[in-house]
């Protein structure tokens, strides 16, 4: 059965000057999830359960450590007195995989909120994947309609409120996938996971959208992806700005609606077409 991505908690409600009122509240869950490659322990994750297999295996391509899905025979979850354990996921490869455990980046712990912050290297992120070799030119108008269609496909975040979220989209605007974590980061792998165990990958026609700022960490993870274009509802960092013009992606932000109708966008980096 999947794990509730949600609990209800007991809170304390203030409104105005009105007297305390006891009730609950839907808070999103952040539990660890240890990684492991073979029984060896990589990373700790700190994530909202649900597509943990995907967040793993995202996470190990974005990290440049898995490339082909043939490398991989199953992930599967500990085994403990009682069951599983839910929060440690191991990656089993297959006889022949050759993976270097030293390409990891990032330190052992990352929370869910660290981006840039958990990167060893700058100089060896950028040599882990190559840039962008045949570039996607979004139209304006399918750009614009993006955020809605995220908005509307954010379930956990209505109840929550509480939750980052990333979609893929097509070129022409369709939605393929969204998944929501608490981490940005974590569900742009939930994304990235899921297409490397449909052997899908690299996602050269695709765009993504994610609805908070977009950090170094986020464009490193797209173009580990093979993600052209890269869309935000917020702000992105000057890092991310510079990843992408580097590496030949497109840099959309503060894609929001704008005052008296329509949507407003800036371009960081790229080009979109009328």
């Amino acid at each position: 059965m999947p794990r509730a991505a949600s609990t209800s908690v007991s809170i304390t409600r203030l409104s105005g000057m009105a007297s305390a009122a006891v009730g609950e509240d839907r808070v999103a869950m952040e539990e660890p999830l240890e990684i492991r490659v073979g029984g060896t322990s990589v990373a700790v994750v700190m994530r909202t359960p649900g597509h943990d297999r995907e967040l793993a295996a995202g996470f190990l391509v974005t990290e440049g450590m898995l490339q082909r899905r043939e490398q991989v025979l199953d992930l599967v979850y500990c085994r403990a007195e009682g069951g599983p354990e839910e929060n440690i996921l191991d990656v089993l490869l297959a006889p022949d995989a050759a993976v270097d455990l030293s390409k990891l980046t990032r330190h052992v712990f990352t929370s869910s909120s660290c981006g840039i912050c958990s990167k060893a290297s700058i100089d060896a992120i950028r040599a882990h994947f190559p840039p962008v070799e045949r570039p996607l030119v979004p139209r304006r108008s399918v750009l614009a309609g993006l955020p809605a269609a995220l908005r509307a496909a954010q379930a956990t975040f209505d109840q929550t409120g509480g939750l980052h979220a990333a979609a893929l989209f097509a070129a022409d605007g369709t939605l393929r996938a969204v998944r929501e974590d608490v981490g940005r980061h974590n569900a742009v792998d939930k994304l990235t996971g899921r297409a490397f165990l449909d052997g899908a990958l690299p996602l050269a026609d695709a765009i993504l959208l994610v609805s908070g700022r977009v950090s170094f960490e986020i464009m490193q993870k797209a173009l580990g992806a093979g993600i052209p274009v890269v869309a935000a509802i917020s702000a992105p960092s000057s890092a991310a700005v510079e990843f992408a013009q580097a590496s030949g992606q497109t840099l959309v932000g503060f894609l929001r609606p704008a005052e008296g109708g329509g949507m407003r966008m800036n371009v960081y980096a790229g080009t979109v077409a009328d």
